[in-house]
């Protein structure tokens, strides 16, 4: 018999939650780590309706709420003039909270369920399947170490070592730019999101917990922008607000891309949440759309296991078709906050201004906040 039930690699926010889950219904879990510390870089910061109720479903939806800044609505602007206002109600919440923290909440809470679940410092090397588990050769500070699963779950990232050993492979989709962010002190940053979607490129500006607004700006022909002060240059001839910066202002650069694997599965091992698709940031839904995963993947392992081999065809179908519409969602998204000529411009402010219009802004809303994935 297998030591484990299921051997999760990666303790990000998808694998925290995966781990939680299982654990509630009764499973053995391990989950390994190659990090020896919490990931303290802030990501993704927005919780959707889909992402509250996972986090509702593992007990931390409460602190979440109790931490969190509620968002209430966003503006679109373009030319500095506004196109289009939206409105988040209740039924599709959307709230603030920087990914270090909400990944603290899961350790605390995985920590609770299983104190010796989490291994820090534990870099799988290889896995191999035998007839009714996985073995899975793992290297720590302890030295080598090897662990039997009856599942193994790839929840290590974009860069997946897992899903490469596996060629599983990983295809481009449309959607991919360049963006620089830093976020600022701000003493009354409100409960709005602006999105300026400019002829020289995207800049957004989010409230955070705190007194904090984040500020990104879509990199085009301006120089360049992890300088601090072409930073704030930049925002300021694309929008005329001129934000003040702290002396050890460090914006940092990413770009923003899609991808999404050919398959999930293959055997007992199974991709999970960015291993499986990268999702564009400016969509605001891949951490989300993971945790959505990490319930439907969990759902159905608690139904088969420990006794038989979960069947995985559906879950792999669901997962690739939600995040092929995320996918056409963000890569949207993207091209409305890409440098373009006035022509262009013109054109999709009329799209926008028709987007926020009432008879369908709601709809528009409920994109925006993952309805239908």
């Amino acid at each position: 018999m297998p030591d484990h039930d299921v051997l999760i690699v990666g303790a990000g926010p998808v694998g925290l939650l995966l781990a939680c889950l299982l654990l509630q219904d009764g499973l053995r879990v391990v989950v390994c780590e190659r990090r020896t510390d919490a990931d303290d870089r802030t990501r993704a910061i927005g919780i959707h309706r889909p992402g509250l109720d996972a986090l509702d479903a593992v007990g931390i939806g409460t602190d979440v709420r109790s931490e969190a800044l509620r968002l209430e609505g966003g503006e679109v602007r373009s030319r500095r003039r506004a196109l289009a206002t939206l409105t988040f109600g209740p039924d599709r919440p959307v709230l603030i909270l920087p990914q270090p923290r909400t990944s603290a909440l899961l350790r605390a809470r995985l920590q609770m369920l299983s104190p010796d679940a989490l291994i820090p410092g534990c870099t799988v090397q290889s896995v191999r399947e035998t007839a009714d588990a996985v073995q899975v050769l793992t290297q720590s500070g302890a030295g080598p170490r090897t662990f039997t699963a009856s599942i193994v779950v790839g929840a290590d990232g974009v860069r997946s070592r897992l899903r490469d050993d596996l060629d599983l492979g990983w295809g481009r989709r449309p959607g991919r730019a360049s963006y620089s962010m830093l976020d600022v002190a701000d003493a009354s940053p409100g409960e709005h999101a602006v999105l300026h979607c400019e002829p020289a490129g995207l800049v957004e500006s989010f409230p955070l917990p705190g007194g904090v607004r984040r500020w990104v700006v879509r990199e085009g022909s301006d120089g360049d922008l992890r300088d601090p002060e072409a930073f704030r240059a930049v925002i300021e001839a694309r929008t005329g607000i001129a934000i003040p910066l702290p002396p050890d202002a460090e914006p940092t650069s990413f770009v923003a891309a899609q991808h999404r694997a050919t398959r999930l599965t293959r055997g007992r091992v199974v991709l999970l949440g960015d291993a499986a698709h990268e999702i564009s940031p400016i969509g605001g839904q891949g951490m989300n759309l993971g945790w959505v995963d990490a319930r439907r993947l969990a759902s159905e392992l608690a139904r088969s296991l420990p006794h038989r081999m979960p069947e995985l065809a559906r879950f792999e179908w669901h997962v690739l078709r939600s995040a092929s519409r995320a996918q056409r969602r963000s890569a949207f998204y993207m091209s409305m906050g890409a440098p373009a000529p006035m022509p262009v411009v013109r054109s999709r402010e009329l799209l926008m201004r028709a987007l926020g219009s009432p008879p369908v802004r709601g709809w528009t809303a409920g994109l925006l906040t993952m309805r239908g994935l």
